[in-house]
């Protein structure tokens, strides 16, 4: 059975402010007549602060494609072994246990994958398997999720690490004024997660059952328009309401488990939005509540694209820790529109006994 162990996560020092933030698009983006949907559009996000790599000056100044990518090549290799090597003490294995590593990372391009550089540094074995995802934006955290599940499942016993990178700072457009990229500046934050998918052993989420699915005709709702000057982040106004039609299909994917998606003991879900968490309650007949987690991601870091289901997964480990059996979904969102779907309940290692004591 494959276990996602504990996460381990980190945010850059650098802080942002909601109000610093409408401060700032007040000023760069002043007279443009979409500014007052866009403020009050980011005052209704609910972030109250987000973590970025470099000072809020040097984010807002664009110095080229070359260089940002030289930034986040640069505090890719920085940030990421700490995490990893945090991930690999929750999930009680070593770098030499590994025999994967999913990287996901939509706000930075390097070839080879950073996975090479960690191999090399890190200590993993040389024919440890790189399986990178760059194209699946925020769904990409549920994405690598999945596909270590399926590895275990073809490679039974085998560990899978994953590495989430999200510079979202990163890809800062100053010239770029529509409402869709103004909400977007005021939203998305920058950090680091890891996680362990064990094939055996370990404390965490029994992942039991996975599933993809996209929302036909929309793959031009979330997108990059890819310039000059490096990653232009498109966001149609539709995509807010897309639980409507995405709640039916976590429904039926959890009636084909025998689960009741509606009366699940824990939620791991992707905190795109307030809209996207009040919709998804909403349509899945559930309390608000049961996305603390991620409403808590979505205040404190803001949407950290594909870390924010290892942090909202994080914060069940380390604040709400489940009863054994206890059922859960784990629910990525991203371009496609695309939900990426898992299904899984509490396990743990029963405890060493001393022979002949039950």
């Amino acid at each position: 059975m494959a276990r996602l162990c504990k996460p381990a996560v980190s945010v850059p020092e650098y802080v942002i402010t909601m109000e610093e933030t409408l401060e700032f698009a007040q000023r760069v983006h002043s007279g443009k007549p979409q500014l007052p949907l866009a403020l009050r559009l980011i005052r209704n996000t609910g972030v109250k602060k987000r973590h970025i790599v470099q000072p809020v000056d040097k984010t807002l100044r664009h110095p080229g494609l070359t260089e940002r990518n030289r930034v986040y090549e640069l505090e890719s290799k920085k940030r990421t072994p700490e995490v990893i090597e945090q991930a690999l003490r929750n999930a009680g294995v070593t770098a030499r246990d590994v025999d994967a590593i999913i990287y996901v990372s939509c706000t930075g391009f390097l070839m080879p994958s950073l996975t090479a550089w960690l191999i090399n540094r890190l200590g993993f074995r040389s024919d440890t398997r790189q399986i990178p995802i760059a194209q699946l934006g925020c769904a990409a955290g549920g994405a690598a999720i999945n596909r270590a599940h399926d590895f275990c499942l073809a490679h039974p016993g085998s560990n899978v690490l994953i590495v989430s990178c999200e510079l979202c700072s990163l890809c800062y457009q100053p010239e770029d004024d529509n409402i869709g990229a103004l909400l977007s500046d005021g939203l998305f934050g920058d950090a680091v997660a890891a996680a362990v998918v064990r094939g055996a052993g370990g404390v965490g989420i029994d992942l039991e059952r996975n599933a993809s699915y996209l929302i036909p005709d929309t793959e031009d709702w979330i997108s990059y328009a890819v310039r000059d000057t490096g990653f232009h982040f498109q966001l149609d106004r539709r995509v807010p309401g897309t639980m409507e039609p995405l709640a039916p299909v976590l429904r039926e994917f959890a009636k084909d488990h025998s689960w009741d998606a509606g009366n699940l003991d824990f939620y791991i879900v992707h905190a795109g939005g307030p809209r996207i968490l009040d919709d998804l309650a909403k349509f899945l007949d559930v309390d608000r509540e049961v996305f603390r987690h991620s409403w808590s991601t979505l205040s404190e870091y803001g949407n950290i694209a594909s870390a924010v289901v290892l942090e909202a997964a994080r914060r069940l480990f380390e604040e709400d820790t489940p009863a054994p059996d206890a059922t859960g979904l784990i629910a990525g969102f991203g371009p496609g529109i695309t939900a990426e779907m898992a299904l899984g309940r509490w396990g743990a290692d029963a405890p060493a006994t001393a022979e002949g004591v039950a």
